[in-house]
């Protein structure tokens, strides 16, 4: 049996109230601004920043590795813009598997200024039928800290299934963190 991959990405999606879109060059200044300041915010849910991380250099090395990644149908990153055109945040469905899996992972950040007003729920209500319609996928995993109340709250609301606990799962500020498992899957139900 054959599996086809479906690379087809759009330019943006919209639900009325926010945008995703793929980043650019051009969004470099409101992206490195807002990252600076929801710095200590972001920092206990992320990977450790790498020095340069904040830098015009390295956020081109960012773009270069994004339109690869696009190109080979590997990851897919967004990010999240009010109507006005203000950045919000950013989500990738990365880890894209072809073949018996047709899955891939959900990662998601916020602005610290923007947290807790439903923009992240808005934009992972346009990307989970984005992901499984205009990409082809079955399934659409995410993974979080067990102390990160608010992401869980946010995957359980849009209709995530907790599906486990993995040990040491990922690094996340330098230290290898426990994490829940939560899928979404074709034929469950948004909320």
């Amino acid at each position: 049996m054959a599996f086809f991959a479906i690379s087809q990405s759009v330019d943006s999606l919209t639900d009325g109230r926010i945008i995703l879109r793929s980043p650019t060059l051009a969004d470099y200044e409101d992206w490195a601004e807002l990252r600076q300041a929801s710095r200590a915010f972001l920092q206990p849910w992320e990977p450790s920043w790498p020095v340069d991380d904040l830098t015009r250099t390295s956020y081109r090395r960012r773009m270069r590795r994004y339109t690869e990644d696009q190109r080979a149908d590997h990851a897919y990153p967004y990010f999240v813009f009010a109507t006005d055109g203000t950045l919000l945040g950013g989500l990738t469905l990365s880890n894209v598997r072809r073949g018996v899996a047709q899955t891939a992972t959900l990662g998601y950040w916020m602005g610290k200024s923007f947290a807790g007003k439903g923009h992240m729920t808005a934009a992972v209500r346009l990307i989970v039928p984005h992901a499984l319609t205009t990409l082809g996928l079955h399934r659409v995993e995410a993974a979080c800290m067990p102390s990160n109340a608010a992401s869980i709250r946010l995957l359980e609301k849009v209709g995530f299934t907790r599906e486990g606990y993995a040990r040491r799962y990922l690094c996340i500020d330098g230290l290898w963190q426990d994490h829940l498992l939560f899928a979404f899957v074709r034929g469950d139900s948004l909320k």
